[in-house]
């Protein structure tokens, strides 16, 4: 629920707070006070696009703040982990969220006290509030937007035969790109196995290990100062042990070590202590030289002695190289393009067989997709006829009496160039089966039609509903699909917009019904809606200043409800000030509240 809302520099809101409760809550107001402002606010905490043309003259960026509350809502349990996810804090089921707008056009968006992208403000409030306006009521034309309310109204049935569906479709498109390109390009891929083929018998020929061509550039370089090295390592070794590296023909001398063991026997046999002392280092130096001359002697015996050598591996670095010329920029990329190879060559099969087998898998699952389909169109066939009645129903308590809602489910024919058709037979002695366009959900053409009175033809909705109609047709879809949710907080702009009379007052009487399950805010001008409302907020305008420098700002106020009786004798005819008008006032107002004790002690309503 919708607890708080603060908004400061948008459109002619200067800086105002509205506190919202359970039930229906309605905002009136003279035209241009801002309450289409409260709606764009809304809109902006949802998610919406940001427009920085609505930033109110002379400020530096809007910003909308919403406090929602958790307590009551069916999806508080989805709705924080979004928080969480985001690293945003859930304090005592209590969740801040802030929009801002800067001049510049940049948008920024804050979800439990951390910063976040906007998408993810969507997907905080996509369970928690709808905001339904103008544009939403022409969406309602849009057949997209019908499939959509239909298989939300369905449930799971629904979403189980979809993903289903779409799995397979995924799979059989995904085949028949597969076998096309397969028909289409055989001698393409034909040219390209050869290639491969060859590629890869090169490469093995080589049998290159990895990390092999340094290797072999560090040993080249070792061997081309062969001589040198071998010198400078076996005079070193002579000098540290007396005698040259066997093999060697250098002649043999005094020892290191040796002559470090003289020291060390010298120190250790005086009797002053600051000699023996010196005696430890001295071994110390002796066991570093032993281990030097340990290691000098692994170096020589490491060093090649067949003189072919470098010339093998001056060969073995041109056929390394002859490699990453073609393929890679060293040894190891060329082995990963070899594993790359293989796996693609494995993947082209161009032989007659192998066509054959990839054909019957597209039959098969071809045939899969219209199975689902079917499962599918059945699930939303036996979901229309209960929408359609339940619509109907709602209709009728909005003044609708005449009127009905027929879903139309009817198999959408696949036109030419048609990329994904898919054949379903019509049954026993149908004849030949028809070619469906499977889409991505599902092969059904969806349509809500008007029956406007009893004998009528039933016609789409958007040639035979009036602007009242299809607000009345949205809001009754909304009390339907509302049913079985609790907590929500649902926000309508102008929803009796081309209504009055009896229509308004049903209007009222249906969305205070809806205010039992839910939260719902009603922007309005009609009387007949705003006296059935639990709280009742005016969007006031003030102007401040003279002659150029004039400025206009908003206020929110919440009326008590001697201020109701006066603001619904405004809308009622501009007669607030008499006692006429007020009279009037009170007389909608109080059949209003005895219509909302009413529904309550019957229980008449079926939400």
């Amino acid at each position: 629920m919708l607890e708080e809302i603060r908004i400061d520099s948008l459109g002619v809101i200067d800086a105002s707070t509205a506190e919202f409760a359970a039930g229906l809550t309605v905002l009136t107001g003279e035209t241009g006070a801002g309450k289409t402002m409260v709606v764009t606010s809304l809109h902006l905490l949802a998610g919406a696009r940001a427009d920085p043309g609505r930033i109110r003259s002379g400020a530096d960026k809007a910003v909308v703040e919403g406090r929602f509350s958790l307590t009551d809502a069916s999806s508080a349990g989805q709705v924080r982990d979004v928080v969480e996810a985001a690293g945003g804090d859930v304090d005592d089921d209590v969740v801040i969220a802030v929009r801002s707008i800067a001049a510049d056009g940049r948008s920024r968006a804050y979800l439990g006290g951390r910063s976040v992208p906007v998408g993810t403000l969507s997907d905080f409030s996509a369970p928690l509030l709808t905001v339904h306006g103008q544009n939403d009521q022409l969406r309602l034309l849009r057949p997209e937007r019908q499939r959509d309310l239909l298989d939300a109204f369905a449930g799971a049935p629904v979403v189980r035969a979809r993903s289903a569906y779409q799995k397979v479709r995924a799979e059989w498109i995904a085949a028949k790109s597969e076998l096309a390109e397969r028909t289409t390009r055989s001698r393409e891929l034909a040219l390209e196995q050869d290639q491969l083929s060859v590629a890869l018998t090169e490469i093995d020929g080589v049998n290159p290990l990895p990390g092999e061509d340094a290797d072999v550039t560090a040993r080249i370089r070792r061997l081309s100062d062969l001589d040198s090295l071998r010198e400078a390592a076996d005079t070193s070794y002579a000098a540290l042990t007396g005698a040259p590296y066997e093999g060697s023909y250098g002649e043999s001398g005094v020892a290191v070590l040796d002559l470090l063991g003289t020291v060390r026997g010298a120190l250790t046999g005086s009797d002053d202590p600051a000699l023996r002392e010196l005696a430890d280092r001295v071994s110390e130096a002796a066991s570093v030289a032993g281990d030097v001359a340990s290691e000098l002697g692994a170096y020589l015996s490491s060093l090649p002695s067949d003189p072919g050598e470098l010339e093998h591996l001056l060969q073995r670095q041109a056929d390394l190289k002859a490699l990453t010329r073609k393929y890679a920029p060293d040894v190891d990329g060329v082995l990963a393009w070899a594993d790359a190879a293989r796996t693609r060559l494995a993947g082209i099969d161009t032989s007659a067989e192998g066509l054959a087998t990839l054909s019957a898998r597209v039959a098969e699952l071809e045939a899969a997709v219209a199975e689902t389909a079917g499962r599918l169109t059945a699930a939303r066939t036996k979901a229309a006829a209960s929408l359609s009645r339940k619509v109907t129903a709602e209709l009728r308590k909005l003044a609708m009496g005449g009127a009905s809602i027929i879903v139309s489910i009817v198999p959408d024919e696949a036109g030419e160039g048609e990329p994904h058709p898919v054949p379903v037979s019509g049954g026993p002695g149908s004849g030949a089966p028809r070619r469906l366009r499977a889409g991505a959900h599902g092969t059904d053409a969806i349509e809500f039609r008007l029956v406007a009175h009893d004998g009528a033809n039933p016609l789409p909705i958007g040639r035979s509903a009036s602007g009242g109609e299809l607000s009345r047709v949205m809001l009754a879809l909304e009390v339907v699909l509302a049913a079985t949710e609790s907590g929500l907080t649902m926000v309508f702009d102008e929803v009796d917009a081309g209504v009055g009379g009896k229509a308004a007052v049903e209007i009222g009487r249906r969305l205070a019904a809806l205010a039992r399950r839910h939260q719902v805010i009603v922007v309005t001008h009609l009387p007949q809606v705003a006296a059935f409302a639990d709280t009742h907020l005016t969007v006031g305008k003030r102007t401040t200043g003279s002659g150029g420098a004039k400025t206009v700002t908003s206020t929110v106020t919440v009326l008590d409800r001697d201020a109701r009786v006066g603001e619904l004798a405004r809308m009622l005819a501009g007669m607030g000030d008499t006692d006429t008008g007020r009279a009037h006032a009170e007389e909608l107002l109080q059949a209003a509240e005895s219509d909302k004790v009413d529904q309550v002690g019957t229980h008449s309503d079926d939400d």
